[in-house]
């Protein structure tokens, strides 16, 4: 259905285009056909799945590769959601506001190519110090840093668009929400960057301060660039003065005094959360804080600043729909169209045919030439990285020469290219894929057991299937990540760091993003099944303390066990080693099997429950957590409580 909706949006816009008057595609447009095309591809590869029911699917991509997918999807989902429509917005409504131009059309050029290129790249970053491969975590760390150039390149080109202009920001509220918003671009392109530095992530990831990152950006420049649109529309939509201009004013002061509360706020819990679980003493070997629950308790104070950093923000948008309301009353539907006229004779097309033309000339053959040579330098030792690094330097080179022997030619073939959207439109998808491509196709073999080397992990039985499926339907991700990165203290704290082989069959995997609990990669064997039952009944009778709700549900439901069959076809599909003779009976039985192992065990402690429950699959796939065999041995290895694969200590 999102697809479908994103369809019938895409056809009406480049239908749109397609019918124009007005030859040369505005900035503003360039944006918005990024916004299109790459949601559109972002969204396509990343849902690739194989369905097992009309409700449940199992994604294509497991394990590495599936991370890096989903990472290439969720970080420039962002992007090319909030960030590129966003700057179409800046670039329209900012100039309109002052009544100038923008001041550097070159420099709005510059911006959108290399936003459009580096932003794809930059998604692995979310991956830092994990048993993501290093050179795709360097790749990412190192174009997320390069995007200071092309993000502050927007955000100046914005502010500098106030230039004489800044006296409004004494009288006119929608100037004021415009420049709050581009600043607010600006401060969340730095700090992005900033956490993508190895050291920085080290600290910062898994924690609030992430989510500051992204909630500075979304409320600030999101939100108040929004909001300076409404207060601009609403007049003239409605041929009226706006109802109050004082009360425009206080939104903006209220919503300012939220946003900096509610970010200050996970400023604070992100870094002493984030300082509380790297803590080591006795020279780094033993935990500072080995409970979980003490860092918890911590950052709770910080927590009651961003409920009321929250309501002030949300408060001033009422305010501002009220406002609105109230303007729409005192006025008139504005009711009438702008006819543009045709720059050609009368009958002939408004889009120019230039066939091949806008893709066959210098500055794209120059990108492509550069790109290709940049990669042989990434991808390469020896005399042939030399080679590629001559190479990247001498069409530099020649590309500054050439481009200041002939800036009327290239301004020219720009110009032109802007007179063709279809051509546009292409070049902007290739741009946006080349980074995806790289990073994500090498991963394809890479993500294959046979070509691991190390650990491997051991398959679930069908019972710890049905569990790990409920464990994803609940969002258990959501707060436990399962991956232990290759850090100090995290290895004190959860066990050996997690190794690449060990998610070969996790489809979708489960490393998580953030830690309002503790890891859970080898939790297996660390706790009895009872300790789980129980766990999950009411978590903060076994933690006192503990944020994590409770699961009666679980204890309600029976497994959906007739699923099976086609969920372990699929897996098979997917490379997972289940035999070809497994038939349904063979399945029940197993399932059955464990299950009644499990309830039985649970009963020997005074914990009754029906086999065919939810819980009791859960509880099987929680104890499979960590359990893993080496490549060289057969998967019947020992499960997780075994004390080769059981590294993690209480």
């Amino acid at each position: 259905l999102v697809a479908v909706i994103w369809l019938v949006f895409a056809t009406n816009f480049f239908w749109t285009l397609a019918k124009r008057n007005e030859r040369s595609l505005y900035v503003g447009l360039w944006f918005y056909i990024a916004t299109i095309v790459t949601i559109t591809m972002l969204y396509v590869v990343n849902h690739l799945s194989i369905p097992t029911s009309f409700t449940h699917s199992y994604p294509i991509f497991g394990g590495v590769q599936d991370a890096l997918v989903q990472w290439w999807y969720g970080h420039n989902a962002v992007a090319f959601f909030l960030t590129t429509p966003m700057l179409g917005i800046m670039y329209y409504f900012v100039p309109k506001s002052v009544n100038r131009p923008v001041y550097s059309y070159r420099l709005s050029i510059i911006h959108f190519w290399s936003l459009v290129f580096i932003y794809i790249w930059a998604g692995p970053h979310h991956l830092l110090n994990t048993s993501l491969p290093e050179w795709l975590q360097s790749l990412g760390m190192i174009f997320s840093l390069m995007l200071w150039a092309p993000s502050w390149a927007g955000m100046l080109n914005g502010l500098l668009t106030l230039r004489g202009a800044w006296d409004k920001l004494l009288t006119d509220p929608v100037v004021k929400f415009f420049a709050a918003a581009v600043t607010f671009y600006g401060m969340a392109t730095f700090e992005g960057p900033l956490l993508s530095i190895k050291a920085v992530n080290a600290l910062s990831h898994y924690t609030d301060w992430t989510i500051a990152h992204v909630h500075g950006a979304t409320l600030g420049w999101n939100g108040f660039l929004a909001a300076g649109m409404f207060y601009w529309l609403a007049p003239r939509l409605w041929n009226t003065k706006l109802y109050s201009t004082a009360l425009a004013n206080a939104h903006f002061w209220l919503g300012m005094v939220g946003i900096l509360l509610y970010v200050a706020s996970m400023w604070v819990s992100g870094i002493t959360q984030g300082l509380m679980l790297n803590a080591t003493a006795e020279g780094g070997t033993l935990l500072q804080y080995p409970n979980f629950l003490d860092t918890l308790q911590a950052i709770r104070p910080a927590m009651l600043f961003r409920v009321f950093g929250g309501g002030f923000y949300l408060l001033g948008f009422g305010m501002m729909a009220y406002n609105i309301w109230r303007t729409a009353r005192a006025g008139e539907p504005v009711n009438g169209s702008v006819e543009i006229p045709r720059p050609e004779p009368e009958g002939s097309p408004a889009e120019p045919k230039h066939g091949f033309r806008p893709f066959l000339n210098a500055p794209v053959l120059y990108s492509f030439l550069l790109i290709f040579f940049v990669c042989l330098t990434i991808f390469s030792d020896g005399a042939v990285f030399l080679f590629g690094v001559l190479m990247t330097v001498l069409v530099c080179v020649v590309i500054i020469a050439h481009f200041e022997a002939c800036k009327v030619e290239w301004t020219k073939w720009y110009e032109k290219l802007l007179e063709h959207s279809f051509a546009f439109s292409v070049l902007t998808i290739i741009a946006a894929a080349i980074g995806g491509a790289i990073q994500i196709i090498p991963t394809v073999t890479m993500q294959r057991a046979n070509n691991m080397e190390g650990r491997i992990q051991i398959p679930y039985t069908p019972l710890e299937l049905i569990g790990r499926d409920i464990y994803v339907s609940e969002g258990c991700y959501n707060c436990h990540s399962q991956m232990i990165r290759t850090m100090v203290p995290e290895v004190l704290r959860y066990g050996d760091y997690s190794h690449l082989g060990e998610f070969v069959y996790d489809f979708p995997h489960q490393w998580g993003s953030k830690r309002t609990g503790p890891d859970l990669a080898r939790v297996g064997g660390k706790r009895s099944d009872e300790w789980h039952f129980y766990h999950m009944l009411d978590a903060r009778s076994i933690s006192p303390g503990s944020n994590m709700p409770n699961y009666p549900w679980l204890f309600e439901k029976d497994a959906k066990v007739d699923q099976l069959p086609n969920k372990i076809r699929a897996m098979r599909m997917l490379g997972v080693p289940y035999p070809l003779d497994l038939s349904e009976e063979e399945i029940q039985r197993q399932v059955d099997e464990q299950a009644k192992q499990i309830a039985s065990g649970l009963a020997e402690k005074g914990a009754y429950i029906e086999p065919q429950k939810e819980i009791v699959a859960l509880i099987a796939y929680l104890q499979k957590l960590g359990a893993y065999r080496y490549a060289n041995e057969a998967d019947e290895a020992e499960p997780a409580q075994g004390s080769k694969e059981l590294t993690a200590r209480d």
